[in-house]
């Protein structure tokens, strides 16, 4: 389990992170959200105890990961976005000079690493260097280091980064048949991968968590109305007139294809079902229906519509207080955080 505790941090006037909290349950797998600045990479550092919070506190399993590092380590797999390799290395000699820095025992280690090499599909290579090793493979290697030591909780920098199609499917696969042995933090900027891959996401900008829950109750609890796409030869006629006056419609928008048909967005009042009533319409005024389909928000619109919304509140407050005005500041300069 991994518990984040109102984890604030400073860096002299600048606030990275302020008073972040989220949970992740045994065997979930976390999204870990935000735009470039947002303070991702921050937050990490502290769950890795590569930087001690400012304020509040994370625990791997119970342990405080400053207060009892060495417990909080030993349960901890950490594949940054980078595998420190070495390219003169063999996979099975890096592993084994990684296996022991991890306290995998002497007795354990041979059996241990052609556990991690078979999990993560590279035992065929083992005698290759690292040096010589594609990106995709590399990666492997970074995640066979990461469940050496067999750690009940996994932290992963955005894995798929720089892999081709193929590589990003396998990895994703690997990261999901991860998650029933181990509890997962993906922090990425692959959006799609999220949607496919967690069970859980977290949206962090600006500092500032501005949301948690499943990609599905996200969607539920942000899309407000529901759109659904209609793809209809109307033989030339507008339809949005017949459309507009069904109940439950709130807007019907129209775009020409260049087959002559026309896709009509339909926006409908949020929990309400018009199919029936835009399929009956279709019929009784005799056009073609080609297409009947709910649009559901996606994670993408959800990311932009959640941090659009905090850089407008925070953009009207600059302009309220301005640099000279009653609380204003000094501008800082940005702090590099991914």
């Amino acid at each position: 389990m991994i518990e984040v505790q109102n984890v604030t941090k400073r860096y002299g006037p600048i606030t990275a992170v302020n008073d972040v909290s989220f949970r992740v349950e045994p065997g979930q797998i976390l999204g870990f959200l935000g735009p470039n600045g947002a303070g991702k990479t921050t937050t990490m550092r502290v769950l890795t105890g590569c930087i001690p919070p400012t304020e509040g506190r994370a625990l791997i399993s119970g342990f405080d990961v400053f207060d009892e590092p060495v417990e909080a380590k030993r349960r901890t797999g950490y594949l940054p976005e980078t595998p420190p390799l070495y390219p003169d290395m063999t996979i099975r000699e890096y592993l084994t000079f990684t296996s022991r820095i991890s306290g995998v025992r002497a007795s354990d280690r041979a059996s241990r690493i052609d556990f991690a090499m078979g999990r993560t599909s590279i035992a065929d290579l083992a005698d290759r260097h690292c040096g010589k090793l594609s990106k995709g493979y590399r990666q492997r290697v970074g995640l066979a280091q990461a469940i050496l030591h067999n750690p009940e909780v996994l932290i992963l920098d955005e894995p798929t980064a720089g892999l081709d199609p193929k590589q990003i499917i396998e990895t994703r696969e690997l990261i999901k048949d991860l998650a029933g042995d181990h509890t997962i933090i993906l922090s990425t900027h692959i959006l799609p991968e999220v949607a496919q891959t967690c069970m859980q996401v977290v949206i962090i900008n600006q500092g500032h968590v501005v949301a948690v829950d499943t990609p599905e109750n996200l969607t539920e609890r942000l899309g407000g109305s529901e759109t659904i796409r209609l793809e209809v030869d109307t033989l030339g006629d507008d339809p949005r007139l017949a459309l507009e006056q069904l109940d439950g419609v709130v807007s019907v928008s129209v775009n020409q294809e260049s087959n002559g048909a026309s896709v009509v967005d339909v926006q409908v009042a949020q929990g309400g079902d018009v199919r029936r009533q835009l399929a009956n319409a279709v019929v009784s005024n005799g056009w073609g229906l080609l297409e009947l389909r709910r649009l559901k928000m996606s994670l993408e619109d959800i990311f932009l519509e959640l941090t659009t919304q905090d850089e407008v509140v925070a953009a009207n407050e600059a302009a309220v207080t301005g640099p000279e005005g009653n609380g204003g500041t000094e501008t800082s300069p940005e702090v590099a955080d991914e």
